[in-house]
């Protein structure tokens, strides 16, 4: 715990490693854990990408200081001078407030990611930038934080500024970042982790999973957004879902079904 009084600069300074090692943590653990998931499920999908997983990894670390450092004097201004609109009082707001805090994160963090990552496909901010991004070829558990310093800025500033503007309970801004984990790593996977019964349901067809994502880096062109599939629709840039990931869940629920049987 820093103390209020501590002169911002080393409020900054020490927030910022001690964020920039959790949000590392919290990579490698959901990542791993799905990288084990990928081993269990489509054993040797990542086979022969030794060398591509450690430059994810390496760009993913500076990607993670880049993260960390500005939340960790965030939370310290939050705590100690009130610096922001998170609340740790569950009486602070109406119960159904909750969930909608988490939507209207989710959203802006969606629509922000839109525009900024169809921006990052123009030649000139593709080349300086988002190569990086699609350097990964096939993507892996690994890729979802692999990004430029220039990539991972535009990223980071998106839930730290909103804290200042809309009212979140510590809690649900927790439920915010695990789905942007957990969201990030499993649409990078190379596989569908999601029941076929959700990804070709009408809501499944409002929602991005690995199956849609998947085309993205595949075509490069479409398929821009982060959770929904919203602003793919509305701008006409929704081509649909991978074939290939498409074909390879039917395979593996056929053959499932054969052992089954």
């Amino acid at each position: 715990m820093i103390p209020g009084e501590t002169p911002i600069w080393l409020a900054a300074l020490a927030g910022g490693a001690a964020m920039t090692a959790m949000v590392a943590a919290r990579y490698f653990l959901t990542s791993g854990v799905f990288a084990f998931a990928t081993q269990r499920r489509r054993p040797g999908l990542y086979a022969g990408l030794g060398v591509q997983i450690a430059r994810e990894i390496r760009w993913s670390m500076l990607a993670a200081l880049i993260y960390g450092a500005p939340t960790g004097l965030i939370i310290w201004g939050w705590r100690h001078h009130g610096w922001t609109q998170i609340y740790s009082d569950w009486s602070a707001h109406s119960l159904w407030y909750l969930p909608l805090s988490v939507f209207l994160y989710l959203v802006v963090q969606d629509s922000w990611f839109y525009w900024s990552h169809r921006a990052m496909h123009r030649p000139r901010l593709f080349r300086l930038a988002h190569a990086v991004h699609h350097a990964s070829r096939p993507p892996t558990v690994w890729t979802a934080m692999s990004f430029h310093p220039i990539e991972a800025a535009s990223g980071a500033i998106v839930i730290p500024i909103l804290v200042f503007f809309v009212p979140i309970h510590i809690a649900m801004l927790g439920v915010v970042l695990i789905v942007a984990s957990v969201m990030g790593v499993t649409n990078h996977m190379g596989w569908e982790i999601f029941p076929r019964w959700l990804v070709h349901s009408r809501l499944g067809g409002w929602l991005i999973t690995a199956s849609h994502h998947e085309r993205h880096h595949e075509e490069y062109r479409c398929n821009y957004g982060l959770y929904f599939r919203f602003w793919d629709r509305v701008c006409g840039t929704d081509r649909g879902l991978s074939l290939r990931i498409v074909a390879d869940a039917e395979a593996h629920r056929r053959s499932a079904q054969g052992v089954r049987a």
